[in-house]
């Protein structure tokens, strides 16, 4: 509880589930955004009135919940041409893998968040990656965040934790942790304030949240909730 986290929040249902998570566990817990010119830009203007309504939850997370940092990443953005970046079809490549796949995404996340942990003098860093529900992203594997971990120690001479609470489970888990961390209060406040649609929809507001409803980020949520809403107690 004496220590603490950055978590990267990007204004979706996954680090909004990792904030409270963090907001549970440490004692200071910090906020990084990034703006690297994705389609759905509009997640980052959820972020704030996420914090607001994550901050009235609990007295002990307002008394917790830091400072908020936005880091612009023009150059990913720049580099990507992707569905994420572009206005293009979501659909699949060749090799396998969709073409929201924005290649180094995650990797240049976590060594921006690392260097400001650094300054912050923050050990934990809290990222929503998942090797369960998943589009293929290989830097959302274990296996990659265990590796960086270990880059990222020796590149910087320090001895941070990259946190991952959502990496073995499923989205209807997820919707589960956010119950258990923050009750029906956080599960409302994510359905109603978090943004996860690919496309940047908010017109049409279903039992889930807001969204095009269609898209993968769009239908993953959607199952996620209602296999969470059939088993919930």
């Amino acid at each position: 509880m004496d220590e603490g986290a950055l978590v990267l929040f990007s204004g979706g249902q996954d680090s909004t589930t990792c904030l409270a998570w963090a907001l549970a566990r440490f004692s200071r817990v910090e906020t990084i955004g990034f703006d690297y010119g994705q389609r759905h830009r509009i997640e980052l203007d959820c972020r704030a009135r996420l914090r607001e309504g994550i901050s009235t939850l609990d007295p002990a997370w307002a008394a917790r919940l830091g400072e908020d940092h936005m880091v612009s990443l023009d150059a990913l953005g720049a580099i990507s041409d992707t569905a994420l970046t572009r206005e293009t079809a979501i659909a699949f490549e060749a090799d396998g893998l969709p073409n929201t796949f924005v290649p180094g995404r995650n990797i240049v996340f976590l060594t921006f968040a690392a260097a400001l942990a650094y300054r912050r003098d923050l050990r934990r860093i809290v990222g929503g990656m998942c090797e369960t529900d998943f589009s293929g992203y290989p830097d959302c594997r274990d296996d990659t965040i265990k590796a960086l971990q270990v880059a990222l120690n020796l590149g910087m001479d320090r001895r941070f934790v990259l946190d991952t609470p959502l990496m073995r489970i499923d989205k209807a888990a997820t919707w589960a942790l956010a119950k258990e961390t923050g009750g029906q209060p956080l599960v409302d406040l994510i359905v109603e304030d978090t943004h996860t649609c690919y496309l940047g929809e908010r017109g049409e507001r279903h039992d889930w949240g807001y969204g095009c409803g269609t898209c993968p980020a769009c239908d993953l949520r959607a199952k996620g909730y209602w296999a969470f809403a059939v088993n919930k107690p």
